[in-house]
């Protein structure tokens, strides 16, 4: 197995445990976890016609695609980088089975599994789907940060901290304007 591969059956450990939950196997016969297969098994539990997007086929638009394309709101957050109020999100009260994706493209970044209460206001997660996001380094408030963005769109979704919960110990802060729910069909 090459490094690249190793990496990816590392990091869809924690989703391979989730789909567990719901008897979806994630494992290849060989017992390494297929990243390619969590995602295709993912789209199974979706509603029909859900409107997600598995390819992280890059989605390049121009900037009036992109106006066309988002509210003014999901523009600036997605586009520009900017931050909704604190509080404002109605994704902090879901509480159904589904999936979280961009609201600019539709790629999966979390499931509701992922999810928990950080109490700050944003929609906040303690995991990812693998290889949903790309991160960089973020001076804006002087310390620095690490933002995350979207690995199709290039959209900015928030910042990972390191004061989450158990098992990563992560919080990956997130613009509510920056996802879409798709419940699970029969989610209540």
């Amino acid at each position: 197995m090459n490094r690249r591969n190793l990496l990816r059956g590392i990091a869809a450990a924690p989703l391979a445990l989730l789909l567990a939950k719901h008897g979806v196997a994630a494992q290849s016969p060989g017992g390494a976890i297929n990243v390619e297969e969590i995602q295709a098994n993912w789209k199974k539990l979706l509603a029909d016609g859900a409107n997600v997007e598995l390819s992280r086929e890059p989605l390049k638009l121009s900037d009036a695609e992109w106006k066309k394309r988002l509210t003014s709101e999901q523009y600036h957050i997605l586009r520009q980088e900017g931050t909704e109020r604190a509080g404002t999100s109605p994704l902090n009260q879901e509480k159904r089975a589904g999936v979280f994706a961009c609201a600019g493209c539709g790629l999966p970044l979390f499931t509701s599994e992922m999810k928990y209460d950080s109490g700050t206001g944003w929609p906040s997660f303690f995991t990812t789907i693998p290889g949903a996001f790309e991160t960089k380094r973020d001076f804006k408030l002087v310390l620095p940060r690490t933002e995350y963005h979207c690995v199709r769109c290039g959209g900015h979704h928030g910042h990972v901290f390191g004061d989450g919960p158990p098992p990563t110990g992560q919080r990956w802060c997130n613009n509510g304007i920056a996802l879409r729910f798709v419940p699970k069909s029969g989610a209540a």
